[in-house]
């Protein structure tokens, strides 16, 4: 599959890393192609490459966004019209949102005009996205999305990544609720200091 990451900070780095190592053709698109760090990202993963958020957004068929919510309506506007493609959400507006919209999967429906647009990859620190494994359970992730086909994508990226199980929180009215859960996790894992190696899993009877 061939993934642009969009934001290439601690989770996209992370995502970018984890898909490439899976076998996935990775492209970052960036505002900077000089950027050190970008550089060198590139050149510790094969099946990476770097371009310009346009340029990758146009060439993949998968199209992941971690940046800030501000950023979010600019990022949606560069990338322009992308009805045939999937994208996935990874912002949170939990603490801000992007203006006029709800959070990023209305702002992205709106701005592109992509109909398959889902949440994940939002609900947990970026150490788990480098590494679900806890010994020998690997952790769940978790998705939100009225579009079967991208949730079907980002579930089987998610286990790509080696996450157990991408559990469906339902669609669109649910997404919502999934940045809440998100926040859950930041509440405890920073807000309350219990620290960013922690978790969700599913246990079930």
């Amino acid at each position: 599959m061939k993934i642009a990451i969009i934001g290439a900070g601690n989770v996209g780095g992370a995502l970018a890393a984890g898909w490439a190592r899976a076998g996935h053709e990775v492209i970052l698109g960036v505002r900077n192609l000089d950027d050190s760090e970008i550089k060198a990202l590139v050149a510790a993963n094969k099946n990476m490459s770097a371009k310009s958020v346009s340029d990758a957004a146009k060439e993949a068929e998968v199209i992941l966004v971690s940046v800030p919510v501000a950023a979010i309506n600019d990022v949606a506007k560069s990338i322009g019209e992308l009805k045939n493609k999937i994208i996935i959400d990874a912002t949170n507006a939990v603490f801000q949102k992007p203006e006029p919209y709800a959070h990023g999967v209305e702002a992205f429906k709106a701005l592109t005009k992509c109909e398959d647009v889902v949440k994940c990859f939002n609900s947990t620190g970026f150490e788990n996205m480098a590494n679900p494994k806890y010994g020998e359970t690997a952790i769940d992730m978790f998705v939100a999305g009225s579009s079967q086909k991208g949730k079907a994508v980002a579930q089987q990226l998610a286990k790509a990544l080696g996450f157990a199980e991408c559990y469906d929180f339902g669609g669109d009215d649910k997404i919502a609720l999934l940045e809440q859960f998100a926040l859950a996790w930041i509440n405890l894992a920073i807000m309350q200091k219990h620290g960013r190696g922690m978790a969700f899993k599913i246990l079930k009877r």
